[in-house]
């Protein structure tokens, strides 16, 4: 009757949303200020007023079918004009309009682009641990075989000669997410300049090029200064997967893009791939007003110095408990050493305190937690005491 790996990934949610369940189920049962949910990056934060005024403009003063009605397949050609121009004017790019296709965020960015490249069964996509692990999912949809380098626990930056080991004659793609989900790090420049070198290499000896594929949700989301390097000017076989979801606080209305930049080989064919997975996978014409939206609030960001103050609490805040835990560069989530070996079991203790977070193993980095800090300031700061009972409770263990 149906399809039983369709049926067994629908009856089991992934370990975030189940979590984000639990926390409803709770919240009604002692309150939702009784409940120290970090589980999903569901931004607290309001978008910007921008959004707000765009949304209004377009509704009263743009006719029905222009905010209603469907764009080209691959999106209105104006808003991927405005999206060109600011890259071109922020990190000096070269883009055009017909480089970019509007999708439904960067879940549909990275099936569409994956189904795009993935010529046969037993081509590999390397992931970089810790990593989103719906890559997996995404991947063997589109008929790859994901292979997994471990991480590097010292810096969380990138493991170099494991991912040199790993590249071989059947590798068609490398993701990699900076900021990243789940620990926060963003890769340094010596890192990509590394990175990209190798692949460079690895293509020319393979007599194919490598796909780099830069999943990029987080990109504005970073503290202290930091720059996250772009891509597309290290490596010419780099396709950009982003999402607005994050930068405009805008994760419910699905609306990303794909950038496949002129410089890579054979660009005009890998658009057309583009094209041709958006069709046959229904993801044509995203949400037409969200386009519109975006367009008009390009390089727009919610307040970011409320997640750098959220960031300083949280990792403030458990460093004077006594945890160890990953001080993050960007994004909004904070890597936690679990306080025993099993990530899993120390999150279902934490549930006794209403504390939720999400156990690494499913991000390939076992013996660490998740905790998502895209939330209320003061929900940290009473989630500070449920942490101190919980490092209490392994205290008396020991």
């Amino acid at each position: 009757m149906v399809s039983e790996k369709m049926y067994q990934l629908g009856s089991n949610r992934s370990a975030i949303r189940e979590l984000f369940e639990y926390g409803k189920m709770r919240a009604e049962i002692v309150g939702k200020e009784n409940v120290y949910d970090f589980s999903l990056g569901n931004p607290a934060l309001p978008p910007p007023q921008a959004v707000e005024d765009a949304l209004i403009d377009l509704l009263k003063n743009e006719p029905a079918i222009a905010v209603h009605g469907y764009t080209s397949a691959q999106g209105d050609a104006g808003v991927r004009a405005a999206i060109a121009n600011y890259l071109n004017q922020t990190y000096q790019t070269n883009f055009h309009k017909d480089n970019f296709y509007m999708t439904c965020g960067a879940a549909a960015s990275l099936t569409i682009c994956l189904r795009a490249i993935i010529e046969k069964e037993d081509d590999e996509v390397i992931v970089i641990a810790p990593f989103f692990p719906e890559y997996r999912l995404f991947a063997e949809a589109a008929g790859g075989k994901v292979i997994i380098v471990p991480p590097d626990m010292q810096h969380f930056q990138i493991h170099m000669e494991k991912l040199a080991e790993m590249i071989t004659a059947r590798t068609k793609a490398v993701i990699i997410n900076s900021p990243n989900n789940p620990s926060g790090a963003v890769y340094s420049v010596e890192t990509i300049t590394a990175l990209c070198k190798l692949l460079n290499k690895k293509s020319k000896e393979n007599g194919r090029p490598i796909v780099l594929i830069s999943d990029e949700p987080y990109r504005e989301i970073v503290y202290d200064g930091l720059d996250v390097p772009y891509l597309t000017k290290y490596y010419a076989n780099t396709v950009v997967c982003y999402s607005f979801s994050k930068s405009l606080s805008l994760p419910g209305e699905r609306i990303g893009y794909i950038l496949v930049p002129d410089e890579m080989e054979e660009s005009g064919k890998v658009y057309a791939a583009v094209c041709g997975a958006g069709r046959v996978m229904g993801y044509v014409c995203a949400p037409s007003l969200f386009q519109k939206v975006v367009g008009r609030c390009i390089g727009q960001t919610s307040d970011i110095e409320t997640y750098k103050r959220n960031r300083d609490l949280l990792y403030d805040g458990l460093r004077t408990i006594g945890y160890r835990c990953v001080k993050p560069q960007g994004a909004f989530y904070l890597f936690l050493k679990a306080l025993e070996p099993d990530a899993a079991a120390f999150c279902e203790m934490g549930k006794k305190y209403d504390l939720l977070m999400v156990p690494g193993d499913s991000f390939g980095c076992p013996g660490y937690v998740r905790l998502s800090y895209c939330v209320d300031g003061e929900m940290i700061r009473r989630s500070l005491t449920a942490f101190q009972k919980l490092w209490n409770e392994y205290l008396k263990m020991k």
